[in-house]
C-alpha cells in the first residue's frame, strides 16, 4: 500500500460538484492499494501516518503528530500510485489491486484511523474528484508499506 502524505492548512475534495470532504489542518493522504496488500499493509500505514512527527511544537521544530491533537485526515483513493513507467510512456497499473479489494483496503485503512481517534473526511472510491488544498510548508511524505524493514 502507498501513500503520499502531505501536511495541509486545508483541503477539500469535490464530486460532481458536491463536497465530500474537508478538512483544516492536517494530512491529505492520497492512498493507493496494491494487488498483493492486505490488512497488515492498512495497518501498518494507519499507524505510521497518524504518528508522523511532522507538525511544529513550541520551539518551531517538527515534533508533534496527528495523534497529539493537531489535526485530521483527508483520504483520497488513489490507484495512479501503481503506475509503472518505466516502460514506454504510457503507465501500466497492473500491480493496482482491482477496485473490489482496493475498496476494501481504502475502507479498513480509514476505519483504522477513525479507531485511532483520528477525524477522518474522504472523497468517493472509483469517482472523477476534484482535490483542492493548501499545503503546509511544504512538507511532503511518501510511504510504502512494503518499504517498511
Amino acid at each position: 500500500m502507498r501513500a503520499v502524505v502531505q501536511r495541509v492548512k486545508e483541503a477539500m475534495v469535490k464530486v460532481e460538484g458536491q463536497v465530500t470532504g474537508s478538512i483544516q489542518n492536517g494530512f491529505l493522504v492520497y492512498l493507493g492499494v496494491g494487488s498483493t496488500d492486505g490488512e497488515s499493509d492498512a495497518e501498518y500505514l494507519s499507524e505510521k501516518i497518524a504518528g508522523l512527527r511532522v507538525f511544529e511544537d513550541e520551539t518551531g521544530k517538527m515534533n508533534l503528530s496527528l495523534e497529539q491533537g493537531k489535526g485530521s485526515l483527508l483520504v483520497v483513493s488513489q490507484f495512479t500510485l501503481y503506475g509503472d513507467c518505466r516502460r514506454g510512456k504510457r503507465p501500466s497499473f497492473s500491480e493496482a489491486a482491482p477496485p473490489e479489494k482496493a475498496e476494501s483496503l481504502y475502507q479498513y485503512f480509514i476505519q483504522k484511523s477513525r479507531e485511532r481517534g483520528l477525524s477522518v473526511e474522504t472523497g468517493l472510491f472509483q469517482a472523477m474528484m476534484e482535490v483542492c488544498s493548501i499545503n503546509d510548508g511544504p512538507v511532503t511524505i511518501l510511504l510504502d508499506s512494503r518499504k517498511n524493514f
